[in-house]
């Protein structure tokens, strides 16, 4: 079968099954499989696809036709200019996500201690470190799972970092320069109402922020400051309405400087504040971490 007729044909059953993307996801996948770009639909549309390559490239179909996400299908997901593995044990990073990272590195220092609360694949906290210098990294997690991914990414990326099973700050010890979170944030009632791919194929736990979708940031806000050096920051993702009380959340419990930062819609979608205080000069790596050179869940 020729290159342009199996794309076609991938094509032809992701329309027929509703999926929205149809031709972007067959391209996609079928690039996957063979290797190629965007390119060869134009300069190779009528080169031969091996049998095998065929074969993959039909299971990937029939993956994506049952809404599965591209993302778990092939396995990956670009994230601030690094590839991240993904699994259906973690979310998948969403662009709006890099809207947190970027706001944190505006104030990250080389050598600071960062705390990375619900890290699933480690994104956030891996992206952080791949872009300063010398800072110490630690994500925490209750999933057993997700913490194995978040290492594996680790690895892959060359990147040193500390991992804690754990219910946010439980088993955390020390403090941090900053706190990065982007924790359950949409209420239960909504859970049901999302897209198949992400109701039936993303881990509940991370999506399920409890009746209001707050139940995580009244949790950390109400426990930051135990474990951050005074003028530490805190930074979260949020919903696009809640906006107004996490913030009103942040300066109840002392937080300075708190503002808001939209995404590339124009919603709101990051909170952060300052601890009060000033900012340490100092930074030392705690004894009971666990380094991902001899990295186990404890």
């Amino acid at each position: 079968m020729e290159y342009r007729e199996l794309y076609e044909w991938g094509v032809c059953q992701l329309c027929g099954a509703g999926i929205a993307e149809s031709s972007l996801d067959a391209r996609l996948l079928l690039e996957e499989v063979c290797g190629t770009d965007r390119n060869d639909l134009l300069v190779h549309a009528d080169r031969e696809v091996a049998a095998g390559q065929r074969d993959r490239y039909t299971d990937f179909i029939l993956q994506r036709k049952s809404r599965i996400p591209l993302q778990q299908i092939v396995g990956y997901q670009e994230f601030m200019g690094l590839r991240f593995a993904v699994n259906g044990d973690v979310l998948i990073p969403r662009q709006d996500t890099e809207i947190l990272v970027e706001e944190a590195l505006r104030q990250l220092h080389d050598g600071m201690r960062i705390l990375d609360l619900c890290t699933g694949s480690g994104c956030i906290l891996l992206s952080l470190l791949h872009y300063s210098n010398d800072c110490i990294g630690v994500g925490s997690d209750i999933s057993p799972k997700a913490l194995e991914t978040a290492a594996a990414n680790a690895q892959a990326l060359s990147l040193e970092a500390s991992f804690v099973q754990g219910d946010l700050f439980e088993k955390i010890e020390g403090k941090f320069d900053f706190i990065v979170s982007n924790p359950p944030y949409i209420p239960t009632r909504v859970i049901p109402t999302l897209m198949e791919e992400v109701r039936e194929h993303e881990p509940a736990a991370a999506l399920d922020g409890g009746a209001d979708g707050l139940s995580f940031y009244r949790r950390i806000v109400g426990e930051a400051g135990t474990y951050l050096h005074p003028g530490g920051m805190l930074f979260f993702e949020i919903g696009c309405e809640q906006a107004e009380v996490v913030t009103g959340l942040m300066e109840q419990a002392g937080f300075e400087d708190v503002a808001v930062c939209k995404d590339f819609a124009g919603l709101d979608r990051v909170v952060s504040g300052r601890y009060p205080g000033r900012p340490r000069r100092d930074c030392e790596r705690s004894g009971s971490e666990i380094c991902l050179t001899d990295w186990k869940i404890y």
